[in-house]
């Protein structure tokens, strides 16, 4: 890795690319264009509903639109900033661990089971609540570390364009399953208290030339949909699409696949929300993240992610629609979503969660 007294770790110009070799195998997944969605292009949306059905995940072109360029070139500056945030003093970021079933602020290294074994998994997360980044002036939940302060307006400007083009994504599916659009909006309004918030994430440089620890475990997402910006590989999917969310272990056979980042898109995924609302029709996709491969290996790994997942005082119930499979249980109630998503997290052996 170059000395950080010569470069910052964050240089995409720079990484090596990623290994075009078969001991590397990747997954192919649909290239779905924002721009063509944004058009109601009907081919376009008819492959997109495809993917969420069968693979869960497609790469997301963001050319030619005002949200997907936000996406684009504000996960740069997003990244730059999270390099100052990891770069505080173990201490200091200690100070901003997660409280209250609350999955905002700091998780350090080891904080998660990668195995059943209860092996540590290797990555810091960074966790930026959306609602305390878009509301004005001090009036706050929470306090934060001087970085993230400092680029509240980024991360307001990129949490707007990246909840609505997830939003954008969730219409079209409830169009296609004949969901009222408003069941699924209501449920995600972007001012109310929710789970939302980018993600940022740091992967340590490979230790060996071996395939060695892994830095996220195996999971399916425990929101809506999930929008990934990263520069080196790392991502991997389960070669078989998966309908139950489950700790750590995918629940068919297959086999891991990379997922090749992809200049100028964004990867998209659903996640355990969206089939709770449509009753399995919708697919979460298994994914984990292991340290680069090849040469990228030797950097350390950025990523950016904003997840949508529903409000917090809303019920997890199945929604109703023509393509929507009725609930077994017709009167159900269900949890509310910030208990609910608080319990997915438990059940993959977060150990940094505060109760």
């Amino acid at each position: 890795m170059p000395h950080k007294e010569e470069y910052s770790e964050f240089t995409p110009d720079v990484f090596p690319p990623f290994p075009e070799d078969k001991d590397f195998p990747t997954v192919e997944l649909q290239t779905i264009s924002l721009k063509k969605l944004e058009e109601n292009d009907e081919a376009e949306k008819d492959r997109a509903f495809e993917a969420f059905k069968t693979r869960g995940f497609v790469y997301l072109d963001l050319a030619g639109t005002e949200k997907g360029d936000t996406i684009l070139h504000g996960a740069d500056d997003v990244a730059r900033s999270a390099e100052q945030i990891f770069s505080l003093p173990t201490d200091e970021k200690l100070k901003y661990k997660p409280a209250n079933k609350e999955l905002f602020g700091y998780k350090m290294v080891g904080a998660t089971n990668a195995d059943k074994s209860g092996t540590p998994d290797t990555a810091e997360f960074f966790n930026v609540s959306k609602n305390d980044m878009i509301v004005e002036g001090s009036r706050m939940l929470r306090s934060w570390p001087a970085p993230v302060l400092e680029h509240k307006p980024l991360y307001a400007k990129y949490s707007k364009a990246a909840h609505s083009t997830g939003l954008m994504i969730m219409d079209m599916l409830a169009d296609k399953l004949g969901i009222d659009r408003e069941d699924i909006r209501k449920r995600h309004l972007l001012e109310d208290l929710a789970g939302d918030h980018i993600r940022m994430t740091r992967g340590p440089p490979r230790k060996s030339a071996e395939m060695p620890e892994i830095q996220t475990p195996s999971h399916t997402d425990f929101g809506t949909i999930t929008i990934l910006m990263n520069w080196l590989g790392g991502l991997q999917v389960w070669s078989e699409s998966s309908r139950k969310a489950g700790p750590l272990e995918p629940d068919v056979p297959g086999e891991w696949l990379w997922v090749k980042p992809k200049r100028g898109c964004a990867i998209v995924n659903l996640g355990d929300a969206a089939v709770k609302y449509t009753n399995g029709v919708l697919c979460s996709g298994r994914h984990r993240v292991i340290p680069s491969p090849g040469e990228q290996g030797k950097w350390p790994r950025y990523s950016i992610v904003y997840f949508v997942r529903p409000a917090d005082k809303t019920k997890m119930q199945t929604l109703k629609g023509k393509g929507v499979p009725p609930a077994d249980d017709q009167n159900e109630e269900g949890v509310e979503a910030k208990e609910w998503i608080y319990q997915q997290a438990m059940g993959l052996g977060s150990k940094h969660l505060g109760k």
